[in-house]
Protein backbone atom coordinates (compact mmCIF):
# COMPACT_ATOMS: atom_id res chain seq x y z
CA UNK A 1 0.00 0.00 0.00
CA UNK A 2 2.77 2.23 0.93
CA UNK A 3 4.42 1.79 -2.93
CA UNK A 4 1.01 2.30 -4.60
CA UNK A 5 0.75 5.54 -2.27
CA UNK A 6 3.63 7.05 -3.18
CA UNK A 7 2.86 6.62 -7.13
CA UNK A 8 -0.25 8.06 -6.70
CA UNK A 9 1.22 10.95 -5.31
CA UNK A 10 4.16 10.88 -7.66
CA UNK A 11 2.08 10.44 -11.08
CA UNK A 12 -1.08 13.14 -9.73
CA UNK A 13 -3.96 10.54 -10.63
CA UNK A 14 -6.56 11.41 -8.36
CA UNK A 15 -8.77 9.02 -6.76
CA UNK A 16 -10.68 7.78 -10.12
CA UNK A 17 -7.14 5.66 -11.19
CA UNK A 18 -6.59 2.36 -9.37
CA UNK A 19 -3.24 1.65 -9.57
CA UNK A 20 -2.68 -2.07 -9.59
CA UNK A 21 0.78 -2.50 -9.81
CA UNK A 22 4.31 -1.61 -10.71
CA UNK A 23 7.61 -3.76 -12.50
CA UNK A 24 10.71 -2.56 -14.49
CA UNK A 25 11.01 -3.23 -18.09
CA UNK A 26 13.91 -3.85 -20.00
CA UNK A 27 13.53 -2.24 -23.73
CA UNK A 28 15.64 -3.05 -26.97
CA UNK A 29 18.09 -1.10 -26.54
CA UNK A 30 18.79 -2.21 -23.08
CA UNK A 31 17.11 0.98 -21.21
CA UNK A 32 15.33 -0.10 -18.00
CA UNK A 33 11.73 2.21 -17.48
CA UNK A 34 9.38 1.76 -14.78
CA UNK A 35 5.38 0.61 -16.28
CA UNK A 36 2.73 1.71 -13.46
CA UNK A 37 -0.16 -0.42 -14.42
CA UNK A 38 -3.43 1.59 -13.68
CA UNK A 39 -7.32 1.81 -14.28
CA UNK A 40 -10.29 3.09 -14.16
CA UNK A 41 -12.50 3.08 -11.03
CA UNK A 42 -15.42 1.17 -12.22
CA UNK A 43 -19.04 2.72 -12.59
CA UNK A 44 -21.76 0.62 -11.14
CA UNK A 45 -22.79 1.05 -14.89
CA UNK A 46 -21.09 0.24 -18.16
CA UNK A 47 -21.15 3.67 -19.32
CA UNK A 48 -18.10 5.97 -19.68
CA UNK A 49 -17.37 9.52 -20.84
CA UNK A 50 -16.40 9.99 -24.49
CA UNK A 51 -12.93 10.92 -25.07
CA UNK A 52 -13.38 13.54 -27.72
CA UNK A 53 -16.39 15.65 -26.47
CA UNK A 54 -16.91 14.25 -22.42
CA UNK A 55 -20.41 12.49 -22.87
CA UNK A 56 -21.66 9.86 -20.82
CA UNK A 57 -22.18 7.22 -23.48
CA UNK A 58 -22.93 3.68 -23.02
CA UNK A 59 -20.18 0.62 -23.24
CA UNK A 60 -18.86 -0.66 -27.10
CA UNK A 61 -16.22 -2.89 -26.10
CA UNK A 62 -13.29 -3.10 -24.29
CA UNK A 63 -10.61 -2.11 -27.02
CA UNK A 64 -7.92 -4.21 -27.85
CA UNK A 65 -5.90 -7.11 -25.88
CA UNK A 66 -2.92 -5.00 -26.28
CA UNK A 67 -2.92 -2.32 -23.42
CA UNK A 68 -1.90 1.46 -23.88
CA UNK A 69 0.74 2.93 -22.67
CA UNK A 70 1.13 7.09 -21.91
CA UNK A 71 4.47 8.38 -21.06
CA UNK A 72 4.65 9.98 -17.39
CA UNK A 73 7.37 12.43 -16.28
CA UNK A 74 10.50 11.09 -15.22
CA UNK A 75 11.16 9.45 -11.67
CA UNK A 76 14.73 10.43 -10.87
CA UNK A 77 16.45 9.40 -14.06
CA UNK A 78 14.11 6.44 -14.89
CA UNK A 79 11.65 7.01 -17.84
CA UNK A 80 7.66 6.06 -16.37
CA UNK A 81 5.09 5.13 -18.93
CA UNK A 82 1.33 4.20 -17.67
CA UNK A 83 -0.46 1.05 -18.75
CA UNK A 84 -3.60 0.57 -18.53
CA UNK A 85 -6.53 -0.89 -20.81
CA UNK A 86 -8.62 0.94 -23.71
CA UNK A 87 -12.23 0.61 -23.38
CA UNK A 88 -14.43 2.42 -26.20
CA UNK A 89 -17.69 4.16 -25.50
CA UNK A 90 -20.67 4.23 -27.85
CA UNK A 91 -21.03 8.15 -28.79
CA UNK A 92 -23.87 9.29 -30.17
CA UNK A 93 -21.87 12.33 -32.37
CA UNK A 94 -18.35 10.56 -31.89
CA UNK A 95 -19.45 6.40 -32.86
CA UNK A 96 -16.79 4.18 -30.84
CA UNK A 97 -14.69 6.09 -29.50
CA UNK A 98 -11.92 5.40 -26.58
CA UNK A 99 -12.96 6.33 -23.43
CA UNK A 100 -12.01 8.97 -21.40
CA UNK A 101 -8.78 9.07 -19.10
CA UNK A 102 -8.03 11.72 -16.27
CA UNK A 103 -4.93 11.35 -16.96
CA UNK A 104 -4.20 12.48 -20.49
CA UNK A 105 -5.82 13.98 -23.54
CA UNK A 106 -7.55 12.09 -25.73
CA UNK A 107 -5.37 10.64 -28.66
CA UNK A 108 -2.09 11.32 -27.48
CA UNK A 109 0.66 8.95 -25.97
CA UNK A 110 1.92 11.41 -23.13
CA UNK A 111 0.18 12.57 -19.08
CA UNK A 112 -1.21 16.09 -18.74
CA UNK A 113 1.60 16.55 -15.91
CA UNK A 114 4.45 15.78 -18.94
CA UNK A 115 2.57 17.55 -21.69
CA UNK A 116 1.95 20.60 -19.51
CA UNK A 117 5.76 20.41 -18.25
CA UNK A 118 6.99 20.61 -21.91
CA UNK A 119 4.98 23.67 -22.69
CA UNK A 120 6.20 25.34 -19.73
CA UNK A 121 9.50 24.95 -20.82
CA UNK A 122 8.65 25.55 -24.59
CA UNK A 123 8.08 29.27 -23.13
CA UNK A 124 11.05 29.81 -20.87
CA UNK A 125 13.65 27.27 -23.00
CA UNK A 126 14.76 26.65 -26.09
CA UNK A 127 13.40 23.78 -28.29
CA UNK A 128 16.60 21.67 -28.61
CA UNK A 129 17.23 21.87 -24.31
CA UNK A 130 13.31 20.36 -24.35
CA UNK A 131 14.31 17.85 -26.59
CA UNK A 132 17.30 16.67 -24.39
CA UNK A 133 15.83 17.38 -20.68
CA UNK A 134 12.64 15.32 -21.79
CA UNK A 135 14.11 12.71 -23.94
CA UNK A 136 11.34 13.55 -27.01
CA UNK A 137 11.49 14.40 -30.47
CA UNK A 138 11.99 17.11 -32.16
CA UNK A 139 8.80 17.45 -33.97
CA UNK A 140 7.08 16.21 -30.39
CA UNK A 141 7.66 19.40 -28.73
CA UNK A 142 5.22 21.89 -31.20
CA UNK A 143 2.55 19.22 -31.07
CA UNK A 144 2.91 19.35 -27.56
CA UNK A 145 2.48 23.19 -27.21
CA UNK A 146 -0.58 23.09 -30.08
CA UNK A 147 -2.44 20.60 -27.92
CA UNK A 148 -1.91 23.01 -24.53
CA UNK A 149 -2.45 25.90 -25.96
CA UNK A 150 -5.75 24.78 -27.99
CA UNK A 151 -6.76 22.50 -24.30
CA UNK A 152 -6.49 26.06 -22.66
CA UNK A 153 -8.29 28.56 -25.62
CA UNK A 154 -11.63 25.69 -24.98
CA UNK A 155 -11.45 26.60 -21.09
CA UNK A 156 -11.15 29.92 -21.64
CA UNK A 157 -11.98 32.09 -24.41
CA UNK A 158 -9.49 34.89 -24.87
CA UNK A 159 -12.06 37.07 -27.21
CA UNK A 160 -13.82 37.49 -23.98
CA UNK A 161 -14.63 40.75 -22.50
CA UNK A 162 -12.75 42.78 -25.46
CA UNK A 163 -13.16 46.68 -25.16
CA UNK A 164 -9.97 48.17 -26.18
CA UNK A 165 -7.84 46.23 -28.12
CA UNK A 166 -4.59 47.24 -30.49
CA UNK A 167 -3.68 45.36 -34.13
CA UNK A 168 -0.24 45.41 -35.46
CA UNK A 169 1.97 43.47 -37.40
CA UNK A 170 5.33 41.64 -36.86
CA UNK A 171 7.75 39.72 -39.48
CA UNK A 172 8.61 36.31 -38.59
CA UNK A 173 10.64 35.20 -41.12
CA UNK A 174 12.49 36.88 -44.25
CA UNK A 175 10.54 36.86 -47.62
CA UNK A 176 7.88 39.09 -46.09
CA UNK A 177 6.45 36.98 -44.24
CA UNK A 178 3.99 38.61 -41.36
CA UNK A 179 1.98 37.83 -38.60
CA UNK A 180 -1.07 40.02 -37.73
CA UNK A 181 -1.67 40.77 -33.76
CA UNK A 182 -4.18 41.82 -31.70
CA UNK A 183 -3.72 42.74 -27.45
CA UNK A 184 -6.11 43.43 -24.97
CA UNK A 185 -4.88 46.85 -23.97
CA UNK A 186 -6.73 46.11 -20.22
CA UNK A 187 -5.39 42.92 -19.43
CA UNK A 188 -2.10 43.17 -21.74
CA UNK A 189 -2.41 39.96 -22.88
CA UNK A 190 -2.37 38.80 -26.82
CA UNK A 191 -5.49 37.30 -27.51
CA UNK A 192 -5.49 36.58 -31.30
CA UNK A 193 -2.65 36.20 -34.26
CA UNK A 194 -2.72 34.95 -37.68
CA UNK A 195 -0.33 34.62 -40.69
CA UNK A 196 -0.96 37.58 -43.40
CA UNK A 197 -1.16 41.42 -43.65
CA UNK A 198 -3.97 42.20 -45.19
CA UNK A 199 -7.60 43.37 -44.84
CA UNK A 200 -8.82 39.75 -44.90
CA UNK A 201 -6.76 38.49 -42.15
CA UNK A 202 -7.46 41.98 -40.30
CA UNK A 203 -11.43 40.65 -41.42
CA UNK A 204 -11.21 36.99 -40.53
CA UNK A 205 -10.13 38.45 -36.65
CA UNK A 206 -13.59 40.27 -36.40
CA UNK A 207 -15.58 37.26 -37.90
CA UNK A 208 -14.24 35.18 -35.23
CA UNK A 209 -14.89 37.64 -32.68
CA UNK A 210 -18.98 37.99 -33.81
CA UNK A 211 -21.19 41.09 -34.83
CA UNK A 212 -22.19 40.91 -30.88
CA UNK A 213 -18.82 41.20 -29.18
CA UNK A 214 -17.51 43.02 -32.09
CA UNK A 215 -20.50 45.94 -31.07
CA UNK A 216 -18.77 46.19 -27.79
CA UNK A 217 -15.36 47.26 -28.26
CA UNK A 218 -14.90 50.56 -27.80
CA UNK A 219 -11.40 52.00 -28.41
CA UNK A 220 -8.59 50.48 -31.45
CA UNK A 221 -5.27 50.98 -31.48
CA UNK A 222 -3.37 50.85 -34.56
CA UNK A 223 -0.38 52.69 -36.89
CA UNK A 224 -1.68 54.69 -40.25
CA UNK A 225 -1.77 51.28 -42.45
CA UNK A 226 -4.98 51.53 -44.14
CA UNK A 227 -5.91 47.77 -44.35
CA UNK A 228 -6.30 48.04 -40.62
CA UNK A 229 -7.96 51.32 -40.65
CA UNK A 230 -10.52 50.27 -43.72
CA UNK A 231 -11.92 47.73 -41.85
CA UNK A 232 -11.76 48.80 -38.62
CA UNK A 233 -14.08 51.64 -39.62
CA UNK A 234 -16.38 49.37 -41.19
CA UNK A 235 -16.90 46.36 -38.54
CA UNK A 236 -16.21 48.16 -35.16
CA UNK A 237 -19.31 50.92 -35.48
CA UNK A 238 -19.10 51.93 -31.65
CA UNK A 239 -14.72 52.17 -31.70
CA UNK A 240 -12.88 55.24 -31.84
CA UNK A 241 -9.18 54.78 -33.60
CA UNK A 242 -6.34 55.59 -32.00
CA UNK A 243 -2.98 55.98 -33.52
CA UNK A 244 0.34 55.42 -32.13
CA UNK A 245 2.73 58.58 -30.99
CA UNK A 246 5.93 56.56 -32.51
CA UNK A 247 4.82 56.39 -35.75
CA UNK A 248 3.76 60.34 -36.14
CA UNK A 249 6.85 61.34 -34.48
CA UNK A 250 9.09 58.78 -36.83
CA UNK A 251 7.47 60.92 -39.98
CA UNK A 252 8.46 63.67 -38.52
CA UNK A 253 12.16 62.27 -38.57
CA UNK A 254 11.87 61.11 -41.70
CA UNK A 255 10.58 64.63 -43.12
CA UNK A 256 13.98 65.99 -41.25
CA UNK A 257 16.38 63.61 -42.19
CA UNK A 258 15.58 64.64 -45.81
CA UNK A 259 16.22 68.14 -45.13
CA UNK A 260 19.42 66.93 -43.59
CA UNK A 261 20.20 64.86 -46.87
CA UNK A 262 18.79 68.09 -48.61
CA UNK A 263 20.95 70.56 -46.82
CA UNK A 264 24.20 68.06 -47.10
CA UNK A 265 24.13 67.23 -51.47
CA UNK A 266 23.58 70.78 -51.34
CA UNK A 267 26.73 71.79 -49.27
CA UNK A 268 28.97 69.24 -51.20
CA UNK A 269 27.88 70.25 -54.44
CA UNK A 270 29.12 73.75 -53.73
CA UNK A 271 32.23 72.33 -52.64
CA UNK A 272 31.77 73.66 -48.70
CA UNK A 273 33.36 69.76 -47.98
CA UNK A 274 34.50 70.73 -44.19
CA UNK A 275 30.23 71.99 -43.80
CA UNK A 276 29.42 68.64 -45.59
CA UNK A 277 31.17 66.73 -43.53
CA UNK A 278 29.76 68.24 -40.24
CA UNK A 279 26.09 67.82 -41.85
CA UNK A 280 26.80 63.72 -42.08
CA UNK A 281 28.10 63.74 -38.50
CA UNK A 282 24.77 65.66 -37.15
CA UNK A 283 22.23 62.84 -38.13
CA UNK A 284 22.12 61.44 -34.15
CA UNK A 285 22.38 65.04 -32.97
CA UNK A 286 19.42 65.84 -35.04
CA UNK A 287 17.08 62.33 -33.94
CA UNK A 288 18.10 62.35 -30.52
CA UNK A 289 15.51 63.65 -27.93
CA UNK A 290 17.47 67.22 -26.57
CA UNK A 291 17.75 65.29 -22.73
CA UNK A 292 19.69 62.31 -24.30
CA UNK A 293 22.44 64.38 -26.34
CA UNK A 294 25.69 63.76 -25.63
CA UNK A 295 28.52 67.01 -25.40
CA UNK A 296 29.62 66.56 -28.29
CA UNK A 297 26.55 66.22 -30.15
CA UNK A 298 25.32 69.27 -28.17
CA UNK A 299 27.72 71.29 -29.47
CA UNK A 300 26.79 69.86 -33.39
CA UNK A 301 23.14 71.12 -32.98
CA UNK A 302 24.61 74.73 -31.56
CA UNK A 303 26.64 75.03 -34.93
CA UNK A 304 23.96 74.05 -36.83
CA UNK A 305 21.88 76.40 -35.40
CA UNK A 306 24.13 79.47 -36.34
CA UNK A 307 25.00 78.56 -39.50
CA UNK A 308 21.92 76.67 -41.61
CA UNK A 309 18.11 78.29 -40.48
CA UNK A 310 16.63 75.89 -42.52
CA UNK A 311 17.48 72.66 -41.15
CA UNK A 312 17.50 73.91 -37.77
CA UNK A 313 13.57 75.08 -38.19
CA UNK A 314 13.31 71.52 -39.48
CA UNK A 315 14.81 69.86 -36.53
CA UNK A 316 12.73 72.55 -34.26
CA UNK A 317 9.26 71.58 -36.15
CA UNK A 318 9.76 67.53 -35.29
CA UNK A 319 10.63 68.82 -31.77
CA UNK A 320 7.35 70.48 -31.00
CA UNK A 321 5.66 67.46 -32.68
CA UNK A 322 7.06 65.39 -30.27
CA UNK A 323 6.21 68.05 -27.74
CA UNK A 324 2.68 67.49 -28.65
CA UNK A 325 2.74 63.87 -27.55
CA UNK A 326 4.15 64.84 -24.57
CA UNK A 327 1.55 66.83 -23.24
CA UNK A 328 -1.49 65.11 -24.36
CA UNK A 329 -5.08 66.00 -23.55
CA UNK A 330 -6.72 68.89 -25.00
CA UNK A 331 -3.36 71.30 -24.53
CA UNK A 332 -2.13 68.55 -27.02
CA UNK A 333 -4.11 68.88 -29.36
CA UNK A 334 -4.24 72.96 -29.01
CA UNK A 335 -0.63 72.60 -29.67
CA UNK A 336 -0.99 70.24 -32.71
CA UNK A 337 -3.28 72.86 -34.56
CA UNK A 338 -0.70 75.45 -33.66
CA UNK A 339 2.28 73.02 -35.40
CA UNK A 340 0.10 72.55 -38.59
CA UNK A 341 -0.11 75.94 -39.02
CA UNK A 342 3.32 76.68 -38.68
CA UNK A 343 4.34 73.29 -40.99
CA UNK A 344 1.86 74.93 -43.53
CA UNK A 345 3.74 78.16 -44.01
CA UNK A 346 7.29 76.64 -43.47
CA UNK A 347 8.02 76.60 -46.98
CA UNK A 348 9.98 73.34 -46.19
CA UNK A 349 8.49 70.93 -48.97
CA UNK A 350 8.96 67.44 -46.76
CA UNK A 351 7.23 69.06 -43.72
CA UNK A 352 4.68 70.82 -46.03
CA UNK A 353 3.59 66.85 -46.68
CA UNK A 354 3.79 65.86 -43.23
CA UNK A 355 1.64 68.55 -42.34
CA UNK A 356 -0.75 67.34 -45.25
CA UNK A 357 -0.42 63.66 -43.99
CA UNK A 358 -1.34 64.56 -40.39
CA UNK A 359 -4.40 65.92 -41.44
CA UNK A 360 -5.45 62.92 -43.20
CA UNK A 361 -5.21 61.23 -39.89
CA UNK A 362 -6.20 64.05 -37.97
CA UNK A 363 -9.12 62.41 -36.12
CA UNK A 364 -7.42 59.23 -34.97
CA UNK A 365 -4.30 61.47 -33.74
CA UNK A 366 -6.71 63.69 -31.88
CA UNK A 367 -8.43 60.22 -30.08
CA UNK A 368 -4.79 59.47 -28.92
CA UNK A 369 -4.44 62.46 -27.48
CA UNK A 370 -7.56 62.48 -25.64
CA UNK A 371 -7.60 59.09 -24.27
CA UNK A 372 -3.31 58.68 -23.95
CA UNK A 373 -3.64 54.69 -25.79
CA UNK A 374 -1.06 54.22 -28.34
CA UNK A 375 0.19 51.07 -29.49
CA UNK A 376 3.14 50.51 -27.35
CA UNK A 377 1.78 47.82 -25.70
CA UNK A 378 0.99 46.03 -28.99
CA UNK A 379 4.82 47.03 -29.88
CA UNK A 380 6.02 45.73 -26.85
CA UNK A 381 3.98 42.44 -27.40
CA UNK A 382 5.87 42.55 -30.64
CA UNK A 383 9.50 42.85 -29.34
CA UNK A 384 8.56 39.57 -26.80
CA UNK A 385 7.39 37.50 -29.79
CA UNK A 386 10.65 38.46 -31.49
CA UNK A 387 12.94 37.29 -28.34
CA UNK A 388 10.53 34.27 -28.14
CA UNK A 389 10.97 32.88 -31.47
CA UNK A 390 14.64 33.17 -31.31
CA UNK A 391 14.99 31.26 -28.27
CA UNK A 392 12.70 28.70 -29.54
CA UNK A 393 14.34 28.65 -32.95
CA UNK A 394 13.39 25.40 -33.82
CA UNK A 395 9.80 26.19 -34.47
CA UNK A 396 9.49 26.75 -38.19
CA UNK A 397 5.90 27.26 -39.03
CA UNK A 398 3.73 30.71 -38.28
CA UNK A 399 1.50 28.25 -36.31
CA UNK A 400 3.63 26.93 -33.79
CA UNK A 401 5.07 30.55 -32.85
CA UNK A 402 1.50 31.46 -32.21
CA UNK A 403 1.07 28.80 -30.45
CA UNK A 404 3.86 29.30 -28.15
CA UNK A 405 2.69 33.23 -27.99
CA UNK A 406 -0.57 32.47 -26.81
CA UNK A 407 0.87 30.34 -24.21
CA UNK A 408 3.56 33.13 -23.09
CA UNK A 409 1.71 35.75 -23.87
CA UNK A 410 -1.52 35.44 -23.67
CA UNK A 411 -1.99 33.94 -20.11
CA UNK A 412 -2.49 30.27 -21.36
CA UNK A 413 0.65 28.32 -20.09
CA UNK A 414 0.04 26.09 -17.70
CA UNK A 415 1.71 25.64 -14.55
CA UNK A 416 4.63 23.44 -13.73
CA UNK A 417 3.05 20.25 -11.93
CA UNK A 418 2.68 20.49 -8.44
CA UNK A 419 3.90 23.94 -8.12
CA UNK A 420 0.06 25.66 -7.95
CA UNK A 421 0.21 29.80 -8.58
CA UNK A 422 1.20 31.16 -5.00
CA UNK A 423 -2.48 32.88 -3.44
CA UNK A 424 -2.30 36.69 -3.91
CA UNK A 425 -1.21 38.65 -0.80
CA UNK A 426 -3.73 40.56 1.53
CA UNK A 427 -4.48 43.82 0.93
Amino acid sequence: MLVKSLLRKLLRVGSRVVIEGSRFETLEHGEQVLVVTVRLRRRRSKRGLCGRCGRLSPGHDQGGRTPRRWRALDHGTTRCFLEASSPRVDCKVHGPTVVEVPWARHGVGFTRTFEDQVAWLAVHSSKSAIEKLMRIAWRTVGAIVDRVCDDARARRDPLEGLRRIGIDEISYRKGHRYLTVVVDHDTGRLVWAAPGRDKATVSSFFNQLGKSRTFKIRLVSADAARWIGDVVRSRCLNAELTMDAFHVVAWATDALDVVRRQVWNDARSAGQKTVAKDLKGARYALWKNPEDLTANQDAKLSMIAKTNNRLYRAYLLKEQLRQVFSLAGEAGIDLLDRWLAWAQRCRIESFVELGRRIKRHRAAIDQTLLTGTGNALVESTNTKLRVIHRRAYGFKTPEAMIALGMLALGGLCPDLPGRPQPLPAAA
